[in-house]
C-alpha cells in the first residue's frame, strides 16, 4: 500500500512539473506571437501582467474559485474578468493590455479558464526561450538551505546547457510528495533524484522477482 501511494505520488508530481497541456499551449504560443508581433516592450508587459494573474490565483481563493467553476452566470464572469485585470494591473493600476484582456475573454467564452495557469507557464518557457534564458526547477520535499542551492547552482552552471543560454536562473519549489531527494527540471530533461522514485523502482523489482 505504501508502495503504491508512493508511486503515485511520483507520478502527480511529474504530472504538476508539466502542468501545461497541449490545449494551454495553443492559447500559450497565441498570446506570444501577438505580443512579440507588437513589440518586445508589450511582451515584456504581457508577461508581467501574466504573471500578478498567476500569483493571484495562488493567493485569492475567490479568484481560484472562478476560474475552476464552469457554471458561473455570464454576470459572474463579467465581474470575475473585471476582479482578473485589476490583479493583472498590478500595484499601481496601469492599465492592463488588450492582449492580456483579450486572452481571458477568449478563456472565458470557450469555458477554458481553468487552463489559465498552464497557458501562463507555457507563455513564460515561450519568453524564456526567446530570450535565451535557461529556467532550472529543483524540486524537494523541504526547502532547500542555501548553501545547498548554491553548490547546485554551482555544479549547473557548468552543464552544456547553461553555458549555451544567456542567462541561468535556478528556482527551488517544494513538494512533499517527493518524499526526499530532489528532482531537476530544466528545458525538456528531467533528472530524478527522489525518494518517491526510488521506492517506485523498488516496488517495479519486487513485483518482478515474485
Amino acid at each position: 500500500m505504501l508502495l503504491a501511494a508512493a508511486r503515485s505520488s511520483a507520478l502527480s508530481a511529474a504530472l504538476a512539473r508539466r502542468a501545461a497541456s497541449t490545449l494551454a499551449l495553443k492559447y500559450s504560443n497565441a498570446v506570444f506571437s501577438a505580443a512579440l508581433a507588437k513589440s518586445p516592450q508589450t511582451l515584456s508587459k504581457v508577461q508581467t501582467e501574466l504573471g500578478a494573474v498567476a500569483a493571484s490565483l495562488k493567493d485569492v481563493p475567490e479568484l481560484n474559485t472562478f476560474v475552476t467553476n464552469p457554471t458561473l452566470s455570464a454576470a459572474d464572469r463579467k465581474a470575475g474578468l473585471e476582479a482578473l485585470y485589476a490583479r493583472a494591473g498590478g500595484a499601481k493600476k496601469e492599465p492592463v493590455s488588450d492582449i492580456t484582456k483579450n486572452l481571458f475573454v477568449v478563456l472565458s467564452e470557450n469555458g477554458r479558464l481553468a487552463e489559465a495557469q498552464g497557458v501562463i507557464e507555457g507563455f513564460n518557457e515561450l519568453v524564456a526561450n526567446y530570450r535565451g534564458e535557461l529556467t532550472v526547477t529543483i524540486t524537494s520535499a523541504a526547502p532547500l538551505p542555501r548553501d545547498t542551492q548554491s553548490r547546485l547552482e554551482s555544479t549547473l552552471k557548468q552543464s552544456q546547457a547553461a553555458q549555451r543560454a544567456k542567462s541561468l536562473k535556478v528556482q527551488n519549489k517544494v513538494n512533499p510528495a517527493i518524499l526526499g531527494g530532489i528532482v531537476v527540471d530544466f528545458g525538456d530533461k528531467t533528472i530524478d533524484l527522489s525518494v518517491a522514485s526510488r521506492v517506485t523502482k523498488l516496488n517495479n523489482l519486487l513485483q518482478q522477482s515474485v
